[in-house]
């Protein structure tokens, strides 16, 4: 893995891993942070205390743990990302470098890295206090922008900051407008809801950008917190999702529609934990049971979650797609999913800290043929 120095916030440089030939088929946009673990008695109350019988740090981040996930799939996947010249951004930079991530795209600034505090107590419920402004320097290069044309998926997360986000959507939107002429595919947009608004105020993407993805992700995903915080309530986060979805699919042909890929596109997937996630695809909703698993930590299940999305249906050409003219298939597509997202997600909770359990493809497929499903998630 090369990473590029930090000009004006920007990184970019020669490739040495997968990416060295070809742009990587998934861009992931997002932190490559620093966990710090503390076991906890108990979450403290406000003025309150707690005593930490364990502390130990792991590697996290959403965009770090996306690209690993794909990674680990077998999927050939970049991050594009920026760290802090000091001791966790090279704690940071050595771990990636152990993976099959490609770091072009990872630039290092003079700017505290970023980390998080994790408060775990003993029933598994969290805290956590994220600090450090390395991520929030992120400014996308010329090099990172113009990669993106090549690839298959550009993943973001919400907690990258406001600027950074727009002028991502702005390049893929010119990527649209440019196949409308050429006929080429651009990159299919992902975009993850990872926090609470008022969370992400002042560091990451802007409430009025977050709308502008909503109606212009190929997907877009959103966990309980966040789709509560965003449209008020889980039921008016399906009922605008869905609404959106109808839009976009009644709206004049043009270049926003050459990156949908059949009738249950744009898709949404609205995610609460163990208590299973509604799937939005052509503005028709669907529930989804989680798969149970003994738990031991849940943190990052929604990262591995998004992942297995992106592999069954945007990275390369997923098995099981449609047929022109059969949307019943579509939606089986869809499902079948749904249950691979959720496979990948089941394991990772089995493990402690969300890198090390995220698992391999025969892991997936082997616990799907257990529960007497398909390697792709199908019935």
């Amino acid at each position: 893995m090369t990473t590029g120095p930090d000009a004006g916030g920007d990184g970019g440089g020669d490739a040495d891993g997968p990416g060295a030939d070809e742009t990587p088929s998934v861009l992931s946009v997002g932190a490559a942070a620093i966990d710090e673990w503390y076991a906890v008695s108990n979450l403290p109350e406000p003025d309150g205390g707690a005593f930490a019988d364990e502390v130990t740090s792991a590697f996290g981040g959403v965009g770090a743990n996306v690209a690993v996930a794909l990674d680990r799939l077998g999927r050939d996947a970049g991050l594009v990302s920026r760290v802090g010249d000091d001791e966790y951004g090279r704690r940071a930079l050595a771990y990636l470098d152990e993976t099959g991530v490609d770091g072009t795209h990872v630039a290092v600034g003079d700017a505290a890295h970023t980390r998080s505090l994790i408060l775990r107590d003993p029933d598994g419920e969290r805290a956590i206090v994220t600090a450090g402004e390395s991520f929030r320097g992120l400014r996308p290069d010329a090099d990172a922008l113009a990669a993106m044309a090549d690839a298959d998926v550009v993943f973001l997360t919400a907690y990258a900051p406001d600027r950074a986000a727009r002028r991502i959507l702005d390049r893929v939107e010119s990527l649209r407008a440019a196949a409308a002429d050429s006929g080429d595919a651009p990159p299919a947009l992902v975009f993850d809801l990872s926090g609470a608004v008022e969370e992400l105020v002042g560091r990451g993407t802007e409430p009025a950008t977050i709308h502008r993805f909503l109606h212009r992700a190929d997907l877009f995903v959103a966990d309980g917190v966040a789709a509560r915080a965003f449209f008020g309530s889980a039921a008016a986060a399906v009922e605008r999702v869905a609404a959106a979805q109808r839009r976009t699919a009644d709206s004049e042909a043009g270049p926003r529609t050459l990156s949908r890929r059949g009738p249950t596109w744009p898709r949404a997937v609205l995610t609460r934990g163990a208590d299973g996630m509604t799937a939005v695809a052509g503005g028709e909703a669907s529930r989804f049971d989680a798969f149970d698993v003994e738990t031991v930590d849940a943190t990052g299940a929604g990262d591995a979650f998004t992942a297995g999305l992106i592999d069954r249906w945007l990275a390369g050409e997923p098995r099981g797609a449609a047929e022109p003219g059969k949307p019943s298939a579509d939606r089986e597509a869809v499902a079948s999913g749904v249950r691979f997202a959720a496979a990948v997600a089941a394991i990772n909770c089995t493990s402690r800290f969300t890198q090390p359990g995220l698992p391999t493809r025969d892991e997936v497929e082997a616990f799907l043929a257990e529960r007497g499903f398909g390697p792709d998630g199908s019935p």
